[in-house]
């Protein structure tokens, strides 16, 4: 135990980066806003009304086997009929009649989801383009391909509501465990990141440096 809680200190004091080079803490990363509450459970009602609404609808697809047509019309017919009784009952039974907002989405809500999912949507493309010109992340082009094949092989045994729910269940989770154990994640993950760079290393200097290259031209200047 000496020894690993050792590298561990070691570890911590030796670096000053952040996994993947994050530099903001984990809620700036994911936008800091409403969206990153939800994903960090720092607004738990919301995450817990989340994860159990999509559980539900997995539930009533892949277990059930509903039809998406059916049960939207169903959800439809069941709200028409509570509030026609709850509004023509109301003065009978001394209730208060439903009272139905103009704005139940608001814009400023629906503005700031849109917002987030464009930030995030183009930094996916950009580091994916980093990516595919290869410059100085050679390992993580050779990783980027594996998981994308993986996930492939994978998408042929699961159906696009489970490989949907899978997702969201790990952006439920994922961000709130790595908030919480940062530093246990930050040594392990930077334990194989290093494992994987010596591993390359090696492959690069047995095989890949012993591929002929073509010799660069020199451009001519006029």
């Amino acid at each position: 135990m000496t020894g690993h809680g050792s590298s561990y200190s070691e570890y911590d004091t030796s670096r000053s980066t952040k996994l993947f080079g994050r530099v903001r803490p984990i809620h700036e990363v994911l936008g800091g806003g409403k969206v990153a509450d939800v994903l960090l459970w720092k607004n738990w009602k919301v995450s817990g009304a989340l994860l159990i609404g999509m559980t539900f609808i997995w539930f009533l697809f892949e277990v059930v086997k509903y039809n998406f047509v059916t049960l939207l019309c169903h959800i439809a017919i069941t709200t028409l009929l509570v509030f026609f009784i709850w509004s023509n009952s109301a003065d009978l039974f001394k209730w208060n009649p439903p009272n139905i907002p103009e704005n139940i989405l608001h814009e400023s809500e629906m503005r700031e989801i849109a917002s987030t999912f464009h930030i995030r949507f183009n930094q996916f493309l950009s580091k994916f383009l980093e990516i595919a010109y290869g410059r100085d992340q050679i390992p993580l082009f050779f990783l980027a391909i594996v998981s994308l094949y993986a996930l492939s092989v994978v998408g042929n045994y699961f159906s696009f509501l489970n490989l949907l729910y899978l997702g969201i269940l790990s952006m439920e989770t994922l961000p709130f465990l790595y908030d919480r154990y940062e530093d246990y994640v930050e040594y392990f993950v930077g334990e194989v990141i290093q494992d994987l760079k010596r591993k390359y290393k090696t492959i690069d200097s047995k095989f890949l440096n012993k591929i002929p290259r073509a010799p660069v031209k020199e451009k001519k200047i006029r």
